[in-house]
């Protein structure tokens, strides 16, 4: 059983690693977050110990540390622009870290964690849940086995409605979370360059505070990107069925679907981590080179 500590416990996707750190049979001892509405730790953890205050948690962890506890792994769960800093945390008291995505919102922050992981021998982790989906694993082996010289045509829409709330929160702020591409997208081009290969080039041909879209130019494809948190830009068929989420992956004119089959995907993320075959800091790398350029392209 490894001793896990969570930073960001209140946020959305905090619930998720709750459940895997639980799965996987291992024990969440503390936890942090500014915010207090964390109850969804009572049903996974009920014997966490948690605290709002940052400088507070620090102290209990070195607590813990000279009492003889090992700290394995640090899971977080902060806020994008917090994930650098969070991780040189969990870096720092000696443990493994396992991050949500985008692990960071620059290229230049990996390579300086990867002198940082070097320094103090331990592994940083990211979560990148479709490359453990059962219909995109499929894919990349059909593309892995097909023909090595073509180049597909891919259309990707994700549409995922956010309300006023979107906008004066840390999300709504790209200097915070890197923008729309980064927030919702980033997941979404790290899949396509694990299949299709590296970024060759790429255009931004619609860019606002809701809506991103370009193309991208990768080794072996050729996508039509569309990104956006209006829910105005839905079909009229998902709008009248009250459906606040419409992704769409095409390949050739081929629909993918891969709309289910989420809800494990962290607890396998975090199997695969545990048995020592997770994710790190090189195989995020081109996700956020992709990202990076989008949020600092003019149009």
């Amino acid at each position: 059983m490894k001793n896990f500590v969570l930073i960001g416990a209140a946020g959305y996707i905090a619930p998720r690693h709750m459940m895997a750190i639980k799965e996987t049979g291992n024990n969440l001892i503390a936890a942090y977050d500014p915010y207090d509405g964390v109850g969804i730790i009572d049903s996974y953890f009920p014997k966490a110990h948690f605290f709002t205050e940052f400088e507070r948690f620090d102290r209990h962890i070195e607590k813990l540390k000279r009492e003889g506890t090992t700290i394995d792994y640090v899971s977080i769960c902060s806020p994008n622009y917090l994930h650098d800093s969070h991780i040189r945390y969990g870096l720092r008291i000696g443990a493994d870290v396992i991050c949500e995505k985008p692990l960071v919102l620059n290229p230049w922050n990996v390579d300086a964690l990867i002198d940082l992981e070097k320094d103090y021998d331990n592994k940083v982790n990211t979560v990148l849940q479709l490359r453990h989906h059962n219909a995109i694993l499929d894919l990349k082996s059909k593309i892995d086995n097909g023909s090595k010289d073509k180049v597909y045509d891919i259309d990707l829409t994700y549409i995922t409605s956010r309300g006023n709330w979107y906008y004066t929160s840390w999300k709504g702020d790209e200097s915070k979370s890197g923008g729309i591409a980064s927030n919702i997208g980033v997941h979404f081009f790290d899949m396509l360059q694990w299949i299709f290969g590296p970024m060759q080039d790429f255009t931004v041909n619609e860019k606002s505070h809701d809506t991103n879209a370009g193309t991208l130019v990768l080794e072996r494809a050729k996508v039509n990107w569309y990104l956006s948190i209006n829910a105005e830009n839905l079909p009229e068929s998902v709008k009248s069925k009250g459906i606040a989420t419409y992704r769409t992956l095409s390949i050739e004119g081929e629909e993918i679907e891969f709309s289910k089959g989420f809800t494990d995907l962290h607890t396998v993320s975090y199997r695969e981590i545990l048995e020592g075959k997770g994710y790190g800091l090189a195989d995020a790398k081109n996700a956020i080179e992709i990202v990076s350029q989008i949020r600092n392209k003019n149009i």
